[in-house]
């Protein structure tokens, strides 16, 4: 596996972790529909919350959280949209990021809620 992947699904493993501790339910994991994919599709307090998560090894070009972009958001609408209807869901949604940064071995998650609303198309 390439190091980035690598970083990439530690990090990922982290913001679980760190969830699950704060009280959330895990429904899914990667769950893609066609070229869509969200990272995590949590529950808590019945507000299904979809997590973003970013991880860098590294700062020098940014946080992590900078790399979510105003196309990455739309995917994420996009990709819920289609987890509501294909779960048939009704239940308040919210968007969250996890920003995880690498410090020597371990990886540190920041739990950003609200990180952002779904724009209007």
């Amino acid at each position: 596996m390439a190091q980035h992947n690598e970083t990439g699904k530690k990090g990922e493993i982290a913001a679980q972790e760190m969830l699950l501790k704060k009280g959330y339910r895990i429904r899914h994991t990667n769950w893609i529909v066609g070229k869509l994919e969200l990272d995590i599709v949590a529950e808590k307090d019945n507000t299904l919350v979809i997590v973003e998560v970013k991880t860098r090894d590294r700062l020098d070009y940014g946080n992590p959280w900078d790399a979510v972009s105003n196309a990455k958001i739309r995917k994420i609408v996009d990709a819920t949209d289609h987890y509501i209807r294909i779960f048939d869901l009704n239940m308040e949604v919210r968007f969250d990021v996890v920003s995880v940064t690498k410090q020597g071995e371990n990886y540190i998650p920041e739990h950003i809620e609200d990180a952002f609303y779904p724009p209007i198309w």
